[in-house]
């Protein structure tokens, strides 16, 4: 979401571009209601949604160590994703507190006799026959790593999902995927390689349409697209200092959103554009609301988090409220729930600069804090988003899939 550290019908296509209205001096301006609407994400907004993610209680509870598996003797997730319960994989308290308003039904059968008949109800997704690997119960799929979060969200790892079922799923479900990156000023230099990266390793043989926030439309680049890949342009205005930019990223998002995204796409997924595909990203990233762990901080302790810690700020996280540290740059989920996620962000970003506050990694910090509050139902490794250049590539990470690009800071922000 902001700047890491480490039918076409109604859609804006490649060399085409939305621009936003004019002031009367000529000048383009974000609309008033962009920068000045402050109200939350309300149901009419945000759809019927079965798999909202509901909102914990603030609470205090031991921290996933991700380099220590919870269970390293047996299989805790499926290739599909699915948890595998046993003891010691789940925090019943976590999922107690997101299970607190929900009724649950038993249903007993006690049939002497066969009923003819069948029953209306919803169908299963039914896949297509296939042969593949049998998941063994007793051989982990991971003994490295932590593959399942304490509220039994699946730790997107290579050599924990089937990529072939997962495919298949999602074309049964006909899902279609928004790319979201944003090219202010001269960050624009990096569209290229981002969007020929992207066509070559991100969501191949799916449906996708990039949109491109940018104050420099006509420097955006002509890629070459494969069949039902597209690139939109979104002429948004700059901003003087690049942690505004970060800042009104997530405002911008939630605008566009309610105008245009939850009509046009099943499955939006925001990214930095300093960053470049380097290996397969696909449909195991999909889920109703995921985050990427930031790379520098994956196997630190707690303490070592660099949250925001003043109270005053809507972003504070206590020292002894932690589960992950997440990168604002890489993170998506449905419609509905990066809606959600960015109304809330705006919210309190809107609430700290009326007290005078900006939080210390500004849109990265209010995303911790959301995500925090609001579980992922999947959480990406740091395969996802890594800087090689100042990290190296250790054992642990089997592939790097979205790196950084290395670049001079000073000179890319002045």
């Amino acid at each position: 979401m902001g700047e890491s550290r480490s039918s076409t019908e109604g859609r804006p296509l490649q060399g085409q571009r939305e621009s936003l209205p004019s002031s009367q001096d000529g000048r383009r301006v974000v609309p008033q209601g962009m920068l000045l609407e402050t109200k939350q994400c309300s149901e009419r907004d945000c759809p019927p949604d079965a798999c909202r993610v509901p909102e914990v209680p603030r609470m205090v509870y031991p921290k996933a160590q991700l380099l220590q598996p919870a269970r390293a003797d047996v299989l805790v997730m499926t290739p599909w994703f699915a948890p595998v319960i046993w003891d010691g994989v789940f925090d019943s308290a976590i999922l107690d507190a997101q299970f607190e308003n929900t009724t649950v039904g038993l249903t007993i059968f006690a049939i002497k006799n066969e009923v003819g008949g069948e029953l209306d109800g919803p169908q299963a997704v039914t896949l297509s026959r296939m042969v593949y690997p049998q998941p063994k119960v007793l051989t982990p799929s991971r003994k490295d790593v932590l593959v399942l979060t304490p509220w039994l969200a699946p730790i997107v790892w290579e050599g924990t999902f089937n990529i072939d079922i997962l495919n298949e799923q999602f074309r049964l479900w006909n899902t279609t995927i928004r790319l979201t990156v944003f090219a202010i000023k001269k960050y624009v230099a990096f569209l290229e390689l981002f969007l020929q990266t992207a066509e070559k390793h991100f969501m191949v043989g799916h449906r996708v349409t990039c949109y491109v926030f940018t104050d420099r439309p006509g420097d955006v680049p002509r890629v070459p697209l494969g069949e039902g890949r597209q690139v939109g342009v979104l002429e948004v205005r700059s901003y003087s200092r690049r942690q505004d930019v970060s800042v009104h990223r997530v405002e911008m998002i939630r605008n566009f959103s309610r105008r245009r995204f939850l009509h046009e796409v099943d499955s939006p997924v925001c990214a930095d554009v300093d960053v470049r595909f380097r290996d397969h990203v696909g449909v195991e990233i999909l889920s109703p609301l995921f985050g990427t762990l930031h790379p520098g901080f994956y196997g630190a302790a707690r303490e070592a988090f660099t949250y925001e810690r003043r109270p005053q700020s809507q972003a504070h996280v206590p020292r002894d409220e932690v589960d992950f540290y997440y990168a604002g740059g890489f993170f998506g989920g449905s419609v509905a729930e990066a809606l959600r996620l960015t109304s809330a962000c705006h919210q309190a970003t809107v609430v700290d600069r009326a007290h005078g506050i900006e939080a210390v990694w500004h849109d990265e910090s209010h995303l911790n804090r959301y995500l925090l509050d609001h579980k992922p139902t999947k959480v990406l490794s740091p395969e996802y988003l890594w800087d090689e250049q100042l990290l190296g590539w250790p054992a642990v990470m089997k592939k790097l899939r979205y790196v950084t690009v290395p670049k001079s800071h000073r000179g890319i922000r002045d």
